[in-house]
C-alpha cells in the first residue's frame, strides 16, 4: 500500500495558511511567547535564507493579531491566556531585491499605501519616514492599542549592493530613513521585531535605534529557526519510516544520511544540531536526497565578495574566530568571514569558553558540494558539466584504490582546459586540485602541518590516506624527495589507514599533469 503523502509547507511561509490547510508544521510557538513576553520589545533576528524568518514573523502576526484559532493543539495555546488584538505593521521587504533608488522608494510606496488605505494618511507627510510615523500614531489612535511593527528580510534592498560601496550608500540611507521613526514612537509601539540575513550596523541602517537586542546568538533562541534533531525524530518520524522504506535502508541509515546532508548548523554555543529546513522537508517530498538549499539560489554576491578578499576555496573551512569576527556588521568587514557566517555557508562547530574563541566550519555536505560546484568554473572555464562528469568517473577510480587511474583521468581533462592569465603559480593548481577533490566528498585538506614543514594536500577515503607533493615546472621526483626528507607520513602514523604517497609535478605550458609518482 502506498504510503499518504503529507502536506509539506515548501515555498509557504504564512502560519495561517499552514495551520488553515493543515501542512505540517514543526512547533515554535513556545519560542514566540518567550520572545514576546521578555524584558526587551525590540528584537533582532539574523539567519540564513529559507531558514523560516518570514514563518516566524507570519506567526507573530497572527499572534499579535489575536488569532487564537490557529494556535489550537499548540504550545501557545496553553502558555497565552489574553489574546489580546493589537494593529500589526508587516512589512516584507524580501519584494525589494535588484533594486535602484527610485525602484526601492516606489516599492516602500506601495507597502505604506496599504496600510494608509485602512488608517489614512496626512497630506503632509510626504517621505517614508513621515508616512511611518503617521500610520503608527493613527493606528494607536484609533484602535486604543500599541502597534506591533513586524520587518521581515530589512536587508533584503542591500545584499545585492553589497559590493557596490555608491549604491550600498543611496539605497542604505533610503531604509534608514525608513526605519528612524521606530524609535520616536517608542510610546505608541507594543514589539518591533526585524529580521534579515546579514547584520549591519546600529549606526548606519537604524541611526538611533540603538535599543534592538540581537537575538540571534542568544542561547534560549538557538533553534528558533531550523529543525533540530529532536523536532525531527520526534515530530517527523512518520516521514523518516516512509523515506527509509522508498530507499529500502533502515530508519537508522537514514536519519544518518539526513544529518549528514542537512544538519550541522549552530548560531551559538551550546545549542542543539539544526537542519536546514528547505532541504529536510524538499527531501520528505521528493523522498530522495538532493542539493535543495544550496540550487535554490545562486549566491552571486558571495562569490563576488570571495573574489573581493582573494579568498581560495580551502580557506572558507574550519577557522578560529572571536565573536566579533563573524556576528558583526557586514558593511564595514574586512575579511569574508561575517558574510559567510550569517548566510549559512559556515556555521559554528566549538567553543573555547576559555579563550572565547569559536570554531567555525562548513555546516554539512550539501553545502560543501555545492560551494565548490560552483567555484569549479573558475578553474575548468568553460568546461564544467564536463568537470562534474569526469567527477564522478575520479570518485569511483579513488574508491576503488587506482590513484594512478585518477590522476591519468585529471591529466586528460585538464589538458582540455584553455589557459589562463594568472595561472603559473603553484597555489592555483593546489586551489584546482582542492576544488576537484572536495566534490569526490572525501576529506582533504591542503597545507597540513607536519613536524618538518607543510605538506601541499592530504586525502583521505575510507580505506587510505593519501599524503601529496604539489610541484610546477619541476619534476615527481622532486616532489616525492621532499616527501621522504621530510618523512610527511610518520605526522599520520596513527590515523588507522594506510598512507600512500603521491608526487605530482604540473607543467604550466600545458596547463595540466605533466608527471607523478606513487609509492
Amino acid at each position: 500500500m502506498e504510503d499518504l503523502q503529507r502536506l509539506y509547507p515548501i515555498g509557504i511561509q504564512t502560519f495561517s495558511k499552514i495551520r488553515e490547510d493543515n501542512f505540517l508544521y514543526i512547533d515554535k510557538t513556545e519560542y514566540v511567547y518567550r520572545m514576546t513576553h521578555s524584558a526587551s520589545s525590540y528584537m533582532f533576528l539574523s539567519r540564513p535564507r529559507r531558514f523560516g524568518k518570514s514563518l516566524l514573523t507570519s506567526t507573530l502576526h497572527s499572534y499579535f493579531s489575536g488569532c487564537r484559532e490557529l494556535f489550537r493543539g499548540l504550545v501557545m495555546e496553553k502558555l497565552e491566556k489574553e489574546w489580546t488584538e493589537y494593529p500589526v505593521l508587516h512589512f516584507d521587504m524580501s519584494t525589494a531585491k535588484h533594486v535602484d533608488k527610485e525602484q526601492l522608494l516606489q516599492e516602500l510606496n506601495l507597502k505604506l499605501a496599504d496600510y494608509e488605505s485602512f488608517y489614512g494618511k496626512d497630506e503632509d507627510e510626504v517621505n517614508p519616514n513621515q508616512r511611518l510615523m503617521g500610520l503608527i500614531k493613527r493606528a494607536y489612535k484609533q484602535t486604543g492599542k500599541k502597534v506591533v511593527v513586524l520587518i521581515d528580510e530589512y536587508d533584503a534592498p542591500l545584499l545585492d549592493v553589497m559590493h557596490e560601496r555608491e549604491n550600498l550608500g543611496v539605497l542604505r540611507n533610503i531604509m534608514r530613513n525608513f526605519y528612524s521613526p521606530l524609535k520616536a514612537c517608542d510610546p505608541y509601539l507594543r514589539y518591533v521585531f526585524l529580521t534579515g540575513i546579514t547584520k549591519f550596523s546600529q549606526l548606519s541602517i537604524f541611526s538611533e535605534l540603538n535599543n534592538i537586542k540581537n537575538v540571534s546568538m542568544d542561547e534560549p533562541y538557538a533553534a528558533i529557526c531550523g529543525i533540530t534533531q529532536d523536532e525531527m525524530l520526534t515530530q517527523m518520524k512518520d516521514d523518516i519510516e516512509q523515506l527509509a522504506r522508498k530507499m529500502d535502508v533502515g530508519f537508522e541509515e537514514v536519519v544518518v544520511k539526513l544529518k549528514e546532508n542537512y544538519d550541522g548548523y549552530h548560531f551559538t554555543y551550546p545549542s542543539p544540531d539544526v537542519y536546514n529546513p528547505f532541504s529536510l522537508l524538499n527531501a520528505f517530498a521528493d523522498r530522495k536526497f538532493n542539493s535543495y538549499w544550496f540550487s535554490s539560489g545562486t549566491p552571486t554576491y558571495l562569490l563576488k565578495m570571495l573574489d573581493k578578499f582573494n579568498v581560495e576555496p580551502s580557506e572558507i573551512g574550519r577557522k578560529q574566530a572571536k565573536a566579533s569576527a563573524f556576528d558583526a556588521p557586514t558593511e564595514t568587514m574586512t575579511a569574508i568571514t561575517p558574510l559567510l557566517y550569517q548566510s549559512g555557508y559556515i556555521t559554528i562547530k566549538d567553543y573555547d569558553k576559555e579563550l572565547d574563541i569559536y570554531t567555525l566550519d562548513i555546516p554539512n555536505k550539501e553545502v560543501r558540494l555545492g560551494l565548490m560546484e560552483s567555484l569549479l568554473p573558475h578553474y575548468v572555464a568553460n568546461n564544467a558539466e564536463e568537470a562534474n562528469t569526469m567527477v564522478a568517473y575520479l570518485s569511483r577510480d579513488i574508491r576503488n584504490g587506482d590513484m594512478d587511474a585518477a590522476l591519468c583521468r585529471l591529466q586528460t581533462f585538464l589538458s582540455t582546459i584553455p589557459q589562463c592569465d594568472n595561472t603559473k603559480y603553484e597555489g592555483h593548481y593546489q586551489q584546482k586540485f582542492y576544488v576537484i577533490f572536495s566534490l569526490l566528498n572525501f576529506y582533504v585538506d591542503v597545507e597540513v602541518r607536519t613536524p618538518r614543514g607543510r605538506v601541499d594536500m592530504v586525502l583521505r577515503t575510507k580505506t587510505t590516506l593519501y599524503v601529496m607533493e604539489l610541484k610546477l615546472d619541476k619534476n615527481a621526483d622532486m616532489a616525492m624527495e621532499q616527501i621522504d626528507l621530510k618523512n610527511y607520513p610518520e605526522r599520520f602514523a596513527l590515523c588507522g589507514l594506510p598512507v600512500v604517497k603521491v608526487a605530482v609535478n604540473f607543467d604550466s605550458e600545458r596547463c595540466t599533469i605533466g608527471e607523478w609518482w606513487i609509492e
